[in-house]
């Protein structure tokens, strides 16, 4: 059973930096991908960053803001958000996605939830 951990959110002023952790434990399978997604009051939860061994995707509205790494090593996966906006308040959450081989079934892990203010 994966478990994990969030950390780094806040309230921040419009054109701040905020950089979110979280970290995995318990994974055993070497395919994996995390995945950071939001989800703002009254909205469906979206996809914001995902990032595998060897790419990484962007949301259109976040792309050249929002930076996705990971350190393999620690299995911790990061986002730098840099030029934040108001309106990318909303919980943030790790999802940490691992199949054993190519094809194989995929399990499915979230994090708690981490809440990002942006203030105008």
């Amino acid at each position: 059973q994966v478990q994990l951990v969030e950390s780094g959110g806040g309230l921040v002023q419009a054109g701040g930096s905020l950089r979110l952790s979280c970290a995995a434990s318990g994974s055993g399978f070497s395919i994996n991908t995390f995945g950071w997604y939001r989800q703002a009051p009254g909205k469906q939860r979206e996809l914001v960053a995902a990032i595998t061994s060897g790419s990484t995707n962007y949301v259109e509205s976040v792309k050249g803001r929002f930076t996705i790494s990971r350190d393999n090593a620690k299995k911790t996966v990061y986002l730098q958000m840099n030029s934040l906006k108001p309106e990318d308040t909303a919980v943030y959450y790790c999802k940490f996605s691992e199949s054993a081989y190519v094809g194989g079934r995929i399990y499915d892990y979230w994090g708690q939830g981490t809440q990002v203010t942006v203030s105008s």
